[in-house]
């Protein structure tokens, strides 16, 4: 059995791989004891201690007892501490066992090694296997409101991924920039041959080092499901939108109000939060409507498609 993960322990490492393997095959028992082992041996192994919580947990919700449960916490909390920037999703996993809050449950560490790990067949399995078509969805958005086809001037995708949304694009940009939390999403949409410029970061940190009223258009296609700060996103892209620009984005709804972490692991928005921090950060709502980004197991997931503008307090008449 192989890993890509390593303690720098080979003896710790081949018993991590065995945990792995005795866990993907429903023994958690003998996952638990061999986690164990290679903590023995790897103290500091962050990912022997996520396992072992995986572990834990799932013999609590096969009928064991309290102890399993604060084992799975004690776990969780202990690769959390070694690898404050999670990596592992430790972060959710207390979320989903009842610790924590579902509103810094996904870190930008958990999103880029799990976006690294996906990049080389992102493009397939999202396109093909989940029917994705977010990236259409917000140019078609876009074009509604705008006129279909006209020139976007300067243009920034956050999340750009592998490049689906400058591709939707088909050259119209002036000026197209990427932005992406992985450094394998990044290389992917760098030989697409489409971006101007290709950054690596955190969203809400990324706009704020962009210019003040620098971009025509800015496109979140499918990302705002792992963005823990909805509002910061919001004001950051107001803030870097040129008076007339538009922000064109989606979500993953739910028919109740404000956030919501899902058994996906993904945000889902109520129509009412999405709405006032559009109008929180000044922006002017132009389109909402019901839209299906991709489906899970072969059910659509329900979403939203936004289009909302900066408004131009002048007379000048905004490019699309």
């Amino acid at each position: 059995m192989s890993h890509t993960i390593t303690s720098g322990d080979l003896r710790a490492d081949r018993r991590y791989d065995y945990a792995q393997g005795c866990l993907d095959d429903g023994d958690p028992d003998a996952a638990a004891e061999m986690a164990e082992q290679t903590l023995e041996i790897a103290p500091r192994f962050a990912p022997a201690w996520f396992l072992l919580g995986r572990a834990r947990e799932t013999r609590y919700l096969r009928g064991g007892q309290a102890g399993d449960h604060h084992a799975a916490l004690r776990a969780y909390a202990a690769a959390l501490d070694i690898d404050p920037e999670d990596a592992q999703g430790a972060r959710l996993a207390l979320v989903r066992i009842g610790a924590g809050e579902a509103a810094t449950a996904i870190s930008p560490g958990y999103v880029r090694a799990l976006f690294d790990a996906y990049a080389p067949r992102f493009d397939r399995h999202l396109v093909e296997g989940l029917s994705y078509r977010g990236h259409g969805l917000v140019v078609d958005a876009l074009d509604a409101v705008g006129g279909p086809g006209a020139p976007l001037g300067r243009v920034i995708d956050l999340g750009c991924g592998t490049g689906l949304v400058g591709a939707a694009l088909a050259g119209r940009p002036e000026h197209l920039t990427g932005i992406d939390l992985s450094p394998g999403m990044l290389a992917e949409a760098g030989r697409r041959g489409l971006y101007h410029r290709l950054l690596e970061g955190e969203l809400v940190a990324a706009l704020g080092a962009e210019e003040a009223g620098s971009a025509d258009c800015i496109f979140a296609a499918d990302v705002v499901i792992y963005v823990s700060d909805f509002s910061g996103m919001v004001s950051g892209s107001a803030r870097v939108l040129r008076a007339g620009g538009r922000l064109a984005f989606t979500v993953q709804s739910h028919p109740g109000d404000g956030l919501n972490l899902g058994p996906d692991a993904r945000y889902a928005h109520g129509d009412a939060l999405v709405r006032e921090t559009l109008a929180a950060a000044g922006l002017e709502l132009e389109r909402f409507e019901p839209a299906v980004a991709r489906r899970e197991n072969g059910v659509d997931v329900p979403g939203r498609v936004i289009v909302a503008r900066r408004p131009d307090r002048s007379n000048f008449r905004c490019r699309p």
